[in-house]
């Protein structure tokens, strides 16, 4: 029988992440996996069970190959002919943490829910946040990605 929590049990603890060097796409998942909660084992799908990620330093992410000048991202103001496009290049001038925004909040549900667990990610650029107070445990990316890990 699955056991589902509570919203009086649900705990959230945070987390902080250093982007220096990380690949977009894989630190959004890792990014995405805990603000859903995924990463633990009392991971209820309708609840927002997930917990807070800091993510700083994030002037200094990657992309693989071209997609920095290539890659487009889409969006529609609802008028006709209304279709806008951007480039990651052009996003990281304006928004240095668009980007990153954008790859999370399209790995998490749509709707109310998914929306609620995308205000859990705060992104800052430089080493400085204001939530040192929260005691934030530091994940390290970098051993994540190492090309030991990565399987072919």
């Amino acid at each position: 029988m699955t056991k589902f929590l509570k919203k009086d049990q649900l705990t959230s603890n945070w987390y902080e992440i250093d982007a220096k060097n990380a690949v977009v796409g894989r630190l959004a998942t890792v990014v995405s996996k805990i603000i859903r909660g995924k990463n633990k084992t009392t991971f209820t799908p309708h609840m927002d069970d997930g917990d807070f990620v800091v993510v700083k330093n994030i002037e200094q992410i990657k992309f693989t190959g071209k997609k920095f000048q290539n890659k487009k991202y889409y969006r529609h103001t609802g008028h006709p002919g209304g279709i806008k496009e951007t480039t990651p290049e052009k996003l990281a001038n304006k928004k240095p943490g668009e980007a990153l925004k954008l790859a999370v909040k399209r790995m998490l549900p749509g709707g109310v829910l998914g929306k609620k667990q995308l205000t859990k990610l705060k992104i800052y650029s430089g080493n400085e946040h204001p939530h040192s107070v929260q005691n934030p445990k530091i994940i390290d990316i970098a051993k994540l990605n190492s090309k030991n890990l990565v399987r072919n």
